[in-house]
């Protein structure tokens, strides 16, 4: 067998394995956000300029937080797009860019069903990343940029 064909069918039997099981399992383990149906979107209020009045207020998002009733039913439709299962109680329908770094709080393409107990770990790392920005030690951009990317290859 050449290169080329062993590579072809290797590739092949990959594109297989990504139809069949896209990110789903009965595991709960954590998986990357899908770059398509999840790029994350900003909320326009949101900017550097006024971090101080939005962002960096304690309690402000609770504010804008989007209620359980419209995040559990596109949770349980995310579930299914996305091929994982199980309790709505396992996945926490987080915001690709968090609201505490100006992420848009309603937009589907912000939002997708991450599972506990990762979600729990990145809302961590959602607050240090808030506290940087705060601080000015990064700016917005940058932490949304590391934010997206974390969620993009680690879940």
């Amino acid at each position: 067998m050449s290169l080329r064909t062993a590579l072809v069918a290797l590739a092949l039997l990959l594109l297989g394995v990504a139809i069949v099981s896209p990110h789903g399992s009965s595991s709960k383990g954590p998986y990357p956000a899908d770059i398509a149906r999840t790029p994350g979107v900003l909320n326009p209020d949101v900017t550097q300029a006024n971090i101080h009045a939005t962002i960096c207020v304690r309690g402000w998002t609770r504010t804008i937080r989007p209620p359980t009733s419209y995040t559990n039913e596109l949770k349980r439709k995310q579930m299914r797009e996305y091929g994982v299962w199980g309790s709505l109680s396992d996945y926490q329908e987080d915001h690709l860019i968090s609201l505490s770094l100006g992420g848009h709080p309603t937009d589907p393409r912000n939002l997708w069903p991450e599972p506990n107990p990762r979600a729990i770990e990145v809302d961590a790392i959602e607050l240090e990343l808030n506290d940087k920005v705060c601080s000015g030690e990064l700016s917005l951009a940058e932490a949304q940029q590391q934010e997206s990317e974390l969620k993009h290859t680690d879940g």
